[in-house]
């Protein structure tokens, strides 16, 4: 089973691809020691459950969780073409996913069951950090975009970056907001790093109201297939950000 996560939307993620057996059932099985909650996701993402780990049977090779409430949530979860999961573990993103959710029952009460991932995602705290780019000088985000058959570039500024996607302000709700849309071809020149070429797709977005009173919609964007150069690229410069609000904030510069 390759890994294809919603909310990454990345279709290469060996750099993050666990799919040592020990160490997956040892990481599911931190989830039901710790009683940590995940999400559990249908539909691209458009409907979310919470669920959580009830047991990790490595004999069998299944696991159990939690179900969802109401029987016509479970239907629709077991019926999904594909499940995905989503949830923190000492601070840190593990996602995976499958294909072939059941009804069981566990210790008299309904439940899910699932076969054991062969692979799952782990996203190290570096990889998940996301740092707010600079309001002063705001960094554009040129993305190609088919208005009334014609392709224009439009440029779109930066609210924060991570290692994983980046944060638009679209303040002309020009992009299409659905979950899953793709943009290719999109550019960011990264101030004293460099121009970096990236397709991105959308995965969340929000309407915002600014102190002044405009509006403006905040728009969340996962990167696709970034290639290892370009993220050492963009390690570099949220690297770069971080010395420099560490730098204001002792009050070297």
């Amino acid at each position: 089973m390759q890994a294809n996560f919603p909310s990454l939307g990345t279709e290469n993620q060996s750099p993050y691809q666990v799919e040592s057996r020990r160490e997956i059932i040892a990481l599911l099985r931190g989830f039901k020691e710790k009683n940590q909650l995940i999400s559990m996701l249908i539909n691209n993402g458009s409907e979310a459950f919470i669920t959580s780990v009830l047991e990790v049977d490595d004999t069998n090779n299944v696991v159990t969780l939690d179900s969802a409430p109401g029987a016509e949530a479970n239907q629709r979860i077991v019926e999904a073409s594909q499940v995905f999961f989503d949830g923190l573990l000492d601070k840190i993103s593990i996602q995976f996913s499958s294909s072939k959710l059941q009804r069981t029952i566990f210790e008299n009460r309904p439940a899910l069951q699932m076969p054991m991932p062969s692979t799952l995602i782990r996203l190290q705290r570096r990889e998940n950090y996301r740092i707010n780019t600079p309001l002063s000088t705001p960094i554009k985000c040129l993305i190609p975009i088919e208005v009334e058959e014609v392709q224009r570039i439009y440029k779109f500024s930066l609210v924060d970056i991570s290692c994983g996607g980046i944060a638009l302000l679209d303040e002309q709700r020009m992009l299409d907001i659905t979950t899953g849309t793709r943009y290719t071809d999109c550019q960011i020149d990264l101030p004293q790093i460099g121009l970096i070429e990236l397709n991105i797709e959308i995965r969340n977005s929000q309407d915002l109201t600014l102190l002044n009173g405009r509006t403006t919609r905040r728009v969340g964007c996962a990167f696709l297939n970034l290639s290892s150069r370009t993220l050492a690229t963009v390690q570099r410069y949220i690297m770069k950000l971080e010395r420099e609000r560490n730098a204001k904030m002792t009050g070297i510069v």
